[in-house]
């Protein structure tokens, strides 16, 4: 009997570099890994910068979610997004699967998901907040807000968990970030 792969569920605050790691770790794990990067669907457009996702309306989102076609949802900033059923056939067949998530859905996620693993990605208040600035999406107020909420949101105790620091060399967090999708795929 195959034994079930891990779920990886990698969470950040905004702007702490997330995608890019993860970009990173799917371009240079090696296929023996077994590790499977899941594509979230979201309600924004595909063009819109960031993570490669696939991209819905909110209709279209609400749709999935009465059908059951996601294995984890839920909305955030504005949009909704979504983690498809085919995370459960993959996790059955072995292989260990990568989640971009969510740290507020992450209660949610466990009930679903008991036996998950989180990555964090850490990045120093001070480091996060001229990032988001140097971004420029939001006000100076809003990023002040985005910085206060990251730090109100810490992962529970109990849950298996990783943290990657990216306020550093890039090429460190990159290679944090493999070593630590790699050693809990292995198990």
């Amino acid at each position: 009997m195959t034994r079930p792969g891990k779920l990886i569920y990698v969470v950040s605050p905004s702007g702490a570099g997330k995608d890019a790691l993860l970009d990173h770790a799917r371009a240079h794990l090696p296929p023996q890994a077994n590790v499977k990067f899941a594509r979230r669907w979201v309600t924004r457009p595909a063009n819109a910068g960031g993570e490669s996702h696939h991209a819905l309306t909110s209709g279209e989102f609400d749709e999935k979610v009465r059908a059951g076609a996601f294995a984890m949802h839920w909305r955030a900033h504005g949009n909704g997004y979504g983690i498809g059923q085919e995370i459960r056939d993959r996790l059955q067949s072995g292989a260990s699967v990568v989640v971009s998530g969510s740290r507020e859905h992450l209660p949610l996620a466990l009930r679903d998901f008991p036996d998950l693993h989180v990555v964090q990605v850490v990045v120093d208040p001070a480091v996060l907040r001229e990032r988001l600035l140097r971004r420029g999406r939001e006000t100076p107020a809003q990023v002040d807000e985005r910085v206060q909420r990251a730090a109100r949101h810490a992962i529970p105790q109990g849950i298996p968990r990783v943290d990657v620091r990216n306020d550093g060399r890039l090429e460190d967090a990159e290679a944090d970030m493999l070593a630590a999708i790699a050693a809990i795929a292995r198990g």
